[in-house]
């Protein structure tokens, strides 16, 4: 059979409309460049990040946290004498606030795809592979849809093939949540796609997993009114973060929150349906749950069945793509990132990378070494409270510079917002540790837990940045009365 030719030629051809794919692909358009996206997910333009992660997870955060406020009116005069305003399990009306979240990112999908339309940035639906050694790339439309950079009103069909070639291609397909596989009666769970796809509220739910996901999403359902079971198989959660993150979220999720943590668990040995419709859940620990939902945050794995053999292009042994510093793969005009690449696996992070990437390929003289610099990102997690961090940990700092060469400052604290409330299972901590290196306290770490801990995190990261010793943190004068203030005072 004689090869397929491409249809059409593009300077750059985007695998994945999500935030980084879409962030190249506008900014490499502004250059001039005559660019191709391919989404995968039918009208499904922004990636997880809008459709199944961080915009309606940041929403049912919203909700919850809410639910807090609202108990926590009383204390400050808003509540008759006769109310309490706790809120239980059928006071939030969770169908009202999908169906209004699934709106909100509908109108973002459509935002994406108009930007794509002001850049010049042709895109389709569909899957792509890899098809010759040369890069070409054959897309199976995953539904029916005009393309009218193809064919002015001319409808094409769902499974349709076509082929297009490009000088330069970007893989940016992101990754997905996984089902723990080798788990009998895994499959009666649900991911966090699920977590977004449920119509109702479950009564109870076991939350697998203790990363910021899990963390997540058990402080959602429990401050909604959900009796929640939170399985972990160590002693705290948020391992990959500064241990006063782990202790602070974890001893209030225990002692305030109302989670039911399970410590040592043993993890998940087996699930098993009921005839009524529930998950019973067996831990390894001998302990066995009962619950209407079952959640697992136990990690994502990286979109990689597109070819990747037929170009050549590298794998690691967490089967995520290999790419250097400049986001090259082993495929001379292949790129790839996001987390796909899984160096990083944050928005931001792919938004930024893609950016720099086609300043670097399609840009002018200035940007010929542009890249991202992974070091000292910001993060942070939409817990009860919430928690920030960029830099090192304590425990990585010391592991790096000798545990002579590093100073901590700890601060912890109960909010002034709190000072109306008389019960202690009203008021939310405070924890803050700056880590510092050297003679010159270079700031090399920054850890918080509490109220508003993302919007503070996002200033000071410009600062630490920047390179910003605790001389610079004590010579900004403090805004008072600020929780943040604490950070500018600290000795």
């Amino acid at each position: 059979m004689a090869p397929i030719q491409p249809i059409k030629n593009y300077d750059y051809l985007v695998i994945g409309g999500g935030s980084g794919g879409v962030a190249s692909a506008r900014r490499a358009a502004k250059y001039g460049a005559k660019v191709l996206l391919i989404e995968s997910k039918f009208e499904q333009l922004g990636g997880t990040c809008v459709n199944v992660g961080c915009v309606p997870k940041k929403i049912m955060w919203y909700a919850a946290d809410n639910a807090h406020r609202k108990h926590q009116l009383k204390s400050y005069g808003l509540l008759s004498e006769s109310e309490d305003g706790e809120v239980k399990f059928g006071d939030f009306n969770w169908g009202l606030i999908k169906t209004k979240r699934d709106a909100y990112v509908k109108r973002l999908n459509g935002i994406y795809a108009n930007n794509l339309n002001k850049e010049g940035v042709e895109y389709l639906y569909g899957f792509a592979k890899f098809i010759n050694s040369d890069g070409d790339v054959e897309v199976t439309l995953t539904g029916d849809q005009e393309i009218p950079f193809l064919e002015q009103g001319k409808s094409f069909k769902q499974h349709e093939k076509l082929v297009f070639s490009s000088k330069k291609v970007l893989i940016a397909t992101g990754g997905t949540a996984i089902i723990p596989p080798k788990i009998e009666g895994s499959e009666l769970g649900i991911t966090s796609d699920g977590f977004f796809a449920l119509e109702t509220q479950p009564k109870s739910v076991a939350v697998v997993g203790a990363g910021y996901i899990g963390v997540e999403f058990s402080g959602v359902f429990q401050s909604l009114g959900s009796e929640t079971h939170f399985i972990i198989r160590g002693d705290t959660v948020l391992r990959s973060f500064d241990d006063i993150i782990q202790t602070t979220i974890t001893d209030y999720y225990t002692d305030k929150l109302g989670v039911n943590l399970y410590k040592q668990s043993g993890g998940v040995t087996k699930v098993k349906a009921t005839s009524d419709g529930k998950k019973k859940v067996y831990l390894g620990n001998g302990k066995i749950l009962e619950v209407d939902e079952l959640v697992w945050t136990v990690g994502r794995k990286s979109l990689i069945d597109i070819g990747l053999d037929i170009v050549g292009v590298k794998i690691n042994d967490k089967k995520q793509i290999i790419a250097d510093e400049y986001q090259q793969t082993a495929h001379p005009k292949i790129f790839s990132l996001g987390d796909v690449v899984g160096k990083v696996e944050l928005t931001p992070v792919a938004i930024a990378a893609g950016r720099r990437l086609s300043n670097r390929l399609f840009g002018p003289e200035i940007y010929i070494k542009d890249k991202l610099d992974y070091d000292n990102v910001p993060s942070v997690i939409f817990s009860h409270p919430e928690a920030g961090s960029i830099g090192l940990s304590t425990k990585e700092a010391k592991e790096k510079y000798g545990e002579e060469n590093i100073k901590v400052y700890n601060s912890k604290f109960t909010a002034m917002y709190y000072s109306m409330m008389e019960s202690d299972d009203l008021k939310s901590p405070t924890a803050y540790r700056i880590v510092c290196h050297g003679p010159e306290e270079k700031v090399v770490g920054l850890h918080i837990v509490g109220d508003s801990s993302a919007e503070i995190l996002q200033g000071f990261g410009v600062a630490i940045k920047m390179g910003a010793t605790k001389k610079d943190f004590d010579n900004c004068v403090a805004i008072h009365p600020t929780s943040a203030e604490e950070l500018v005072t600290m000795t």
